[in-house]
């Protein structure tokens, strides 16, 4: 696949990086986190590219937090789903002159997304 669009192996190496990453994220315990950090390190050394060294400073800085994950699981990826359908709701309802209806309407959306 990447032997004919990519001449300079550039393209290949990121896509290690990022398959990496995601088996990194996907991982049980911390012990398989911390080794999977250590072989998406080699893979950041080898790529040398702007873009994935950058990728490993931020992955180097929320290690804590990619700790977190790995043991207990929990995201905030609900509360950020809910913050953006309030943000489309205050979008599209843009003509809200009533602080009740806004909120009732707010209320209805996340009552219907619940229930589907």
């Amino acid at each position: 696949m990447f032997a004919t669009d990519d001449a300079t192996g550039k393209l290949q190496t990121a896509w290690l990086v990022n398959e990496q990453l995601r088996t990194l994220l996907a991982t049980g315990s911390l012990a398989d986190a911390a080794a999977a950090k250590d072989r998406l390190q080699v893979l950041v050394e080898r790529a040398a590219q702007p873009e994935t060294n950058r990728l490993w400073r931020t992955v180097c800085r929320w290690w804590k937090e990619i700790e977190v994950l790995i043991v207990t699981g929990a995201t905030t990826a609900k509360v950020e789903a809910n913050n953006t359908a309030i943000k489309h709701i205050k979008r599209t309802g843009r003509g809200f002159t009533n602080a009740r209806n806004y909120k009732t309407r707010i209320l209805l959306r996340s009552a219907a997304r619940t229930a589907a």
